[in-house]
C-alpha cells in the first residue's frame, strides 16, 4: 500500500481520483493548495504525488521547483488542464516524471501511479505474478501464456493482475469494479462482463471461470 498525496482543487477530481486510488489499494490524501503541498510532501511520509498545476495560491510549476530545488526525488505525476507543448516539456524539464492531460481515463492514471511505483522496486524484489502457465510482469507490464507474449490495454492488465492476486477465489462483479476500475458502486453496466470477455479472448477462456450467481474466478485448466 503506497501513500498518495494528491494536490488538486476541484472537489470532483479529487474525490474522484481519492476514490480510485483508495480502492486499489492505496492510502491517498488530497490537498487543495500548493502550501499544503509542500508541506505534506516535506514530512517524507509520501511514495508519491499527483500534482495539479492550477492551484489557487502557487502553482504546481513552483511546487515542483522547490521540491527539486531542496533535493526531493518524490515521484511526481502533473494532472492538468494544460495541454500545450510548452507546458508539457515545462513539466518534464522541471523534474516531473509523468505529465497526463485532463479530462482522462483512471485506469490509464493509475497505470502510470503503479508504473512510478515500482520504478523504486528494490533489486532482486519479486515483480512478477504468475499462475499455472499465465505470467504478469509488473515492471515492465508484459503478459504471456506459456511463454507467449500478448498485449493487454491497461484495463485488461489491471483485471489480469487483480485475478493474480487471488487465485482460485471468486471475485465478485462489484469486488472487481473496486479494484479494477474505482468504483465505490454498481453504475449498472455489464462493463465486467466485457472485458472478462475481451480478456478471455487474449489469454484463454478456460483460465477464467463463471461462478454462476457469484462472479468469476482465476484457474488453472491443467490442474
Amino acid at each position: 500500500m503506497a501513500q498518495i498525496l494528491i494536490v488538486e482543487d476541484e472537489p470532483g477530481i479529487a474525490s474522484f481520483v481519492t476514490k480510485g486510488l483508495r480502492a486499489a489499494g492505496h492510502q491517498p490524501t488530497a490537498v487543495t493548495t500548493g502550501a499544503d503541498a509542500l508541506t505534506h510532501a516535506r514530512t517524507g511520509g509520501y511514495d508519491l504525488m499527483v500534482l495539479d498545476i492550477g492551484l489557487p495560491d502557487v502553482d504546481g510549476f513552483e511546487v515542483l521547483r522547490q521540491l527539486r530545488g531542496e533535493g526531493s526525488a518524490l515521484p511526481v505525476i502533473i494532472l492538468t488542464a494544460r495541454t500545450s507543448v510548452d507546458d508539457t516539456v515545462a513539466a518534464l524539464e522541471g523534474g516531473a516524471d509523468d505529465y497526463m492531460a485532463k479530462p482522462f481515463r483512471f485506469e490509464e492514471l493509475l497505470a502510470r501511479v503503479r508504473l512510478r511505483l515500482r520504478q523504486d522496486v528494490v533489486p532482486g524484489e519479486t515483480t512478477t505474478l504468475a499462475a499455472g502457465p499465465l505470467s504478469l510482469d509488473l515492471r515492465t507490464r508484459r503478459a504471456s501464456v506459456e511463454g507467449r507474449e500478448i498485449d493487454l490495454s491497461a484495463r485488461e492488465f489491471a483485471l489480469l493482475e487483480t485475478f493474480l492476486t487471488h487465485p482460485g477465489q471468486v471475485l465478485s462483479r462489484e469486488q472487481l469494479l473496486s479494484r479494477v476500475w474505482g468504483y465505490d458502486f454498481d453504475p449498472g453496466s455489464n462493463v465486467v462482463d466485457v472485458y472478462v470477455r475481451y480478456l478471455r479472448r487474449k489469454i484463454g477462456a478456460e483460465h477464467v471461470v463463471t461462478v454462476r450467481g457469484m462472479g468469476y474466478r482465476l484457474v488453472d485448466p491443467r490442474a
